[in-house]
């Protein structure tokens, strides 16, 4: 059996008092952050080594406290400010790892300043500052106090580390990370699906079912509009526009975490129903940048289908992507012939060889098929047969490629 690392998110509510303390954890951990980095980037202008782990704790942490204009940093946990190096740490191990190849996907930019002005507040509390979930429900954080907390659920096991963080709406939360044993998988099942993905029906499975696309942000726009607009009206510096902008946030994080509930409900259904989940690798990013931008960035795919990969993993399922190139759209699921490119207002088409599909339908049936013979060859792409393309298909620049192919996967009104 393997561990699985979960997260747990929880909503607390800190008196205002702890407020206050959180306050100054959460500027003690950025001003860390600051000088860790300003050391860095002024070495790299002088010339000199690379600073290390160590002596950079020494110089911002340990040194800082025994001056006067830093004094004042040993006000607040120390773990919370190891943790803030902890995270400039990765983050320029996560940009060296980036520019020379190392590390796959977008390239990784380098670490900035954080500003007090920042969206979201965070700090971090790992085992060693012996943090402590009390009998009565509250959470004892080291120089801050016991904060009530919302349990939703009960945690699996003993949490290795928890985040504290306060979002743009002024809402605070505890993020607990726990490992656990992979023992809570599912009955088998004898059904394996394929997910095509689209704008119009958010869902369509390769059985014929369809999820027609919720469109949280869409239905929310009207209000979202008007909260706006009262925004756009106050003067800037006002307390007056600041009470505008939590108005904002909150209207915005109502969306999200209705759209998050939503997906949570039907990925944790497909996951239970299913023996094995198939779903296209579409390019979100290269949509994202399109005229649909807006569209596809309120249906969340992405975070859909890392639902569905985390808990085909916690409950002994089976979850493959197929390759975003794979012409699933295009492809006869009875016969197998790749006709030519299709219109996006074509939604149901016949092939030569007497088949009537209806698009996404069909195209949800040659992603299960892919998903399925990917699987059972271990390791091998899931791409089509070398078949001649139009000239007006033939393409040698990546980013139209992944524009066109993206387009074809997906159901456009």
């Amino acid at each position: 059996m393997s561990l699985v690392q979960l997260r747990y998110n929880f909503r607390v509510y800190p008196t205002p008092g702890q407020q206050t303390e959180l306050a100054k954890a959460f500027g003690c951990a950025r001003v860390v952050f600051n000088d860790g980095l300003r050391v860095r980037q002024e070495a790299r202008e002088q010339g000199l080594p690379y600073v290390s782990d160590a002596e950079l704790s020494k110089r911002v942490i340990t040194e800082a406290k025994a001056t006067r204009s830093r004094a004042w940093l040993g006000e607040v946990s120390s773990v919370v400010l190891q943790q803030a190096l902890a995270d400039l740490n990765m983050a320029y191990r996560n940009f060296f790892a980036s520019i020379t190849g190392k590390r796959k996907g977008r390239k990784v930019a380098p670490p900035r300043l954080r500003s007090r002005k920042d969206n979201r507040q965070a700090i971090r509390f790992t085992k060693n500052s012996r943090f402590k979930v009390l009998d009565n429900g509250r959470l004892r954080l080291p120089k801050i106090g016991d904060v009530a907390v919302r349990w939703s659920r009960t945690l699996p096991s003993e949490p290795s580390s928890v985040a504290i963080i306060r979002d743009v709406a002024g809402r605070y939360f505890a993020s607990f990370v726990v490992q656990t044993v992979e023992d809570e998988a599912l009955p088998p099942v004898d059904s394996e699906i394929g997910i095509d993905l689209g704008l119009t029906h958010f869902a369509v499975m390769s059985d014929g079912t369809k999820v027609t696309a919720p469109k949280f942000l869409r239905r929310a726009a009207r209000k979202l509009k008007r909260l706006q607009q009262d925004l756009s009206r106050k003067q800037h510096g006002s307390n007056n526009r600041k009470k505008a902008v939590v108005k904002v946030a909150r209207a915005h994080a109502r969306v999200a975490d209705t759209r998050r509930d939503w997906q949570h409900k039907l990925s944790t259904a497909i996951i239970r129903d299913n023996q094995a989940v198939y779903v296209e690798d579409l390019c979100v990013v290269g949509l994202g940048r399109t005229r649909l931008a807006k569209s596809v960035h309120d249906a969340g795919w992405a975070s859909f289908t890392g639902m569905l990969e985390y808990k085909a993993a916690r409950y002994g399922r089976t979850f493959a992507r197929v390759d975003r190139f794979f012409p699933s759209t295009r492809m006869c699921s009875d016969c197998g012939r790749i006709n030519d490119k299709m219109a996006p207002d074509v939604r149901a088409w016949d092939c030569p060889c007497g088949s009537h599909h209806d698009r996404d339908v069909n195209a949800a049936k040659n992603i299960k098929a892919a998903g399925q013979a990917d699987f059972n060859d271990r390791g091998a792409q899931v791409r089509p047969g070398l078949v001649p393309a139009p000239c007006r298909e033939a393409v040698t620049h990546p980013d139209a490629a992944c524009s066109t192919r993206s387009v074809e996967g997906i159901s456009v009104l």
